[in-house]
Formats: C-alpha cells, sequence, structure tokens
C-alpha cells in the first residue's frame, strides 16, 4: 500500500464459470451449485473442462472439475469464490478445495498464488 496499490491477491490459478441446473442436467450431475472450472494451471492439480456445449443459449465449458467448497466454506458461486479468497487467504497458502469430479465428491490441496497483473495495452 505505500506505493498506492495492493498486488497480494490470492489466485486459484483457474477461469471457470457458476454452476445451473441446466449445467448440472447436461454434465450427469446433481450438483447444482459451485464453480465449474473451465481451465486450470496444471500445477493446481484442478482438473478443467474438456469439451464444450451449448447450453441455454451460452457455449459452456464442460468436464472439469466443480469447486463446491474451500476450507469447509460451501461456495455457491463465482462471488463466494472470490470473496473467500480475498478476506480469508494470501497468495502462498495451501487449502483445502473440495471438488466433484465425475461425480465424486473429493479434498485437494491447492497452494495458492499471486494473481497476475492485468496486462496493460
Amino acid at each position: 500500500m505505500a506505493n498506492g496499490s495492493y498486488d497480494l491477491h490470492p489466485w486459484l490459478g483457474a477461469t471457470g464459470t457458476d454452476m445451473t441446473y441446466e449445467i448440472a442436467k447436461t454434465i450427469g450431475t446433481s450438483v447444482t451449485y459451485g464453480w465449474l472450472i473451465a481451465s486450470a494451471s496444471s500445477e493446481t492439480g484442478l482438473h478443467g473442462g474438456t469439451s464444450q456445449a451449448l447450453i441455454a443459449g451460452s457455449v459452456v465449458t464442460i468436464g472439469g472439475d466443480v469447486i463446491v467448497a474451500i476450507n469447509g466454506t460451501r461456495i455457491m458461486s463465482v462471488d463466494d469464490l472470490l470473496t473467500y479468497l480475498e478476506e480469508y487467504t494470501l497468495p502462498g497458502q495451501t487449502i483445502n478445495v473440495t471438488i466433484v469430479r465425475n461425480n465424486k465428491t473429493m479434498t485437494l490441496q491447492v497452494n495458492l498464488g499471486k494473481q497476475p497483473s492485468p496486462s496493460t495495452a
């Protein structure tokens, strides 16, 4: 903050979309909440999507893990995910991420990175 900015935002190293009933129905799961991972850095251990589908008029990357909790706190959407990371974690910290993968719930330990700075064009 001394230089007028803050650059220690935690980063999961993944992109995704909020789960919906329509997505759950398409991928064959009963999980209708959480955050569906479209892509993830290989070092996280999280799996990104493997294909795309047209769901409710939008192209959605499917086949990835669904994050449903972090350190035991339920994640309903990306808002919950980002809020939790910002309020309770720091880059370099290891967190427990509960996911649904192939209709099985499991918990992985994930090391958080530092959010990359936006590129200046």
